[in-house]
């Protein structure tokens, strides 16, 4: 298989897949939570509980696709995805939804990064264009699951099980696809030339300390910590504003889908540009977008105005995050592709653990919406000045 076709396969792995994924939270999660009783403040946890696994695995799993080959995690991550959704349907408690939402994190956890540096690996001159278009092809994915989801719930009444069988479904067919991969020529000769050199987990510990140390991608990877810091909550505690506003499961299912649609359609374009024209400006111009929108949050109330919002939060996300995995790799080896990207969804994951928690919080307090909102616009602000200091120098 030559890498364009590698490279198809892999989008539409990635593309059932992350369906399955986001339909098993998007709009159904904080809905079914809220069925089973699960309090105000423990609400937030339900929502990070997925994203555990990726602080504990990313950078792992990414150093050992280095070594020893990208096919065998992505086929571990679709076994996951396939069997994680039927366990929901057994879920009866608050504790047992948390667990599974942490067994299911860790497909995701390892998907991503290993699928990303085998991409980045595969087209070194259009890395950012590639990276994009794949996230685009799970932006399919997850901008069909929150449209698909919503249908389902309001179709079945809130049958939550016939959800979870959907998603399922989608699971299974990511695993098939996912044996269908065969890794392409290239990658194939550089990973055995990697295993043939490696001196053990020392090796790896190494070129842990070396991607630390690198301020470049330590703070792009803040930033993309930042941005999935806000994203995390906002996707979580949007979908119960629009309920408390009396929005049904469809028409909050079309304004979460809206956000996903408008990154699916422009996070090519911008990746684009940032093999051409650099990848700093995107991410200072995209999260200067993305808080825009979080301010007007609290003040949003009609159907028509939340798919505003959340169309252009979609393209803040879009034009931040369509260069950071692209500006990693270029601070970084060959050698080193899965454990740098690695580390930059390490971070990624614990910001988006940490949003709904911490938001969560703020929920709970006489703050109330306005001042969760809020606060993740600041949070994207702060950033923005924090990655244009340190790397103005550089630039």
């Amino acid at each position: 298989m030559d890498r364009n076709g590698f490279f198809v396969v892999l989008c539409v792995m990635g593309l059932f897949a992350i369906l399955s994924s986001t339909m098993s939270k998007r709009p159904v999660l904080p809905l079914f939570a809220d069925s089973l009783g699960v309090p105000e403040y423990l609400m937030g946890f339900v929502a990070a509980a997925s994203t555990v696994p990726g602080i504990l695995v990313s950078l792992p799993a990414g150093s050992i696709s280095d070594v020893f080959g990208r096919k065998r995690m992505l086929i571990l991550s679709a076994f996951v995805f396939a069997s994680a959704p039927f366990l929901y349907i057994l879920v009866v408690s608050s504790w047992q939804l948390v667990l599974v939402r942490f067994y299911h994190g860790f497909a995701t956890a390892v998907f991503v990064p290993v699928a990303s540096a085998a991409i980045v690996e595969s087209f070194p001159k259009s890395k950012a264009e590639r990276v994009s278009t794949f996230s685009s092809a799970t932006m399919i994915g997850r901008g069909a699951a929150s449209f698909l989801g919503g249908y389902i719930l309001s179709a079945t009444s809130s049958n939550y099980s016939a959800v979870y069988v959907s998603v399922g479904v989608a699971g299974v067919v990511a695993l098939l696809t996912g044996l269908a991969l065969r890794g392409h020529r290239a990658t194939e000769r550089r990973t055995v030339r990697r295993r043939d050199e490696w001196k053990g987990f020392s090796d790896i510990f190494r070129g842990w300390r070396k991607i630390a140390g690198n301020r470049g991608i330590f703070v792009t990877s803040l930033v993309e910590g930042a941005q999935y810091y806000t994203l995390g909550a906002f996707e979580f505690f949007l979908v119960l504003y629009a309920k408390s506003l009396g929005f049904d499961a469809l028409l909050i299912g079309i304004v979460m889908g809206s956000q996903l649609v408008i990154v699916m359609v422009t996070k090519p374009f911008i990746g684009r540009i940032s093999d051409r024209y650099g990848r700093r400006m995107p991410i200072l111009v995209g999260l200067i977008i993305g808080s825009l929108p979080l301010v007007a949050t609290p003040f949003a109330s009609q159907f028509l105005e939340l798919v505003a919002v959340s169309i252009v939060y979609g393209l803040g996300l879009s034009t931040a995050t369509s260069s950071t995995t692209a500006l990693v790799s270029d601070l970084t080896s060959k050698e080193l592709y899965g454990a740098s990207i690695g580390f930059l969804s390490t971070v990624m994951d614990m910001g988006q653990a940490l949003g709904p928690i911490i938001t969560g919080f703020i929920l709970a307090t006489t703050a109330g919406y306005f001042g969760a909102f809020i606060h993740l616009a600041g949070i994207l602000l702060v950033f923005d000045i924090i990655f244009y200091v340190f790397t103005r120098a550089k630039t």
